[in-house]
């Protein structure tokens, strides 16, 4: 059963903003860290949590995954960078297609290679729409892809992209300004993307205050997501949660 997926549609659906923890694996080696990463995220009501990584350098993903189930009831959802990164001891995984660039491996080539051994599992499939956007700078996500961003103030090629991916059938939509962004996406970009698409909105990449947690729900993201600020600060979580759980999302 969609058990993620019908969970953040009827939070949309009560105008409800999720919040979600970026883990990168290869900022977690030291196994303390993770533990009150978790813990923290255990005790202030996180939504989900996201694994993965562009580079993930570090061996034994698939008990790196294992490690984190164990340590938490909050949904474990793949964040892959990479074939690579499927482990079946997840919840879920966003089968993201890079549909902001148009490199066909990302497009639909690494999923062609992902998708007998996701047959494979019971992991939750959600197919997701990856729209990297401009915030001030090249991220490994950039680089790695091989592909432009969209410009940080083309709203109107942002939306007509994310309604694509609508119409092709994907389940959400998640914009990104990449790991380390130095800026939030536009709260005009976020406003457009959520006025044009009924799906649900993910929006990541430079959130590092609660101001700015505010203001991309605001704007209308349904899931916001953390992640470079908690691996300096893991005791913020606590702050964005309430931020996040408090807004409802404006439409």
């Amino acid at each position: 059963m969609a058990k993620i997926i019908s969970h953040i549609n009827e939070a949309k659906a009560h105008g409800q903003a999720k919040l979600a923890v970026l883990i990168d694996p290869d900022k977690y080696s030291d196994e303390s860290r993770l533990i009150k990463a978790v813990t923290l995220c255990n005790k202030n009501g996180v939504d989900f949590i996201f694994l993965g990584g562009s580079l993930l350098m570090s061996d034994g993903f698939h008990d790196f995954v294992k490690e984190v189930k164990s340590l938490t009831d909050i949904p474990v959802i793949l964040f892959p960078g990479s074939p690579s990164q499927v482990s079946a001891h997840a919840d879920g995984i966003l089968f993201l297609s890079l549909i902001s660039g148009r490199n066909p491996e990302l497009l639909i080539g690494s999923h062609v290679i992902a998708a007998p051994a996701l047959a494979q599992t019971s992991l939750e499939i959600l197919p997701t729409g990856y729209m990297l956007v401009d915030c001030g700078n090249t991220t490994t996500a950039h680089y790695i892809s091989q592909t432009s961003p969209i410009p940080h103030d083309k709203d109107d090629i942002a939306y007509a992209t994310a309604l694509a991916g609508q119409m092709l059938g994907l389940s959400c939509i998640y914009m990104d300004g990449g790991s380390g962004a130095k800026s939030t996406l536009s709260e005009s970009m976020i406003h457009t993307v959520s006025q044009h698409i009924s799906i649900p909105l993910i929006v990541g990449g430079g959130i590092r205050t609660v101001e700015d947690a505010s203001r991309v729900c605001d704007a209308g993201a349904d899931v916001v997501v953390i992640g470079n600020v908690i691996e300096e600060s893991p005791e913020l979580i606590q702050d964005f949660s309430i931020e996040v759980h408090r807004k409802r999302v404006k439409k």
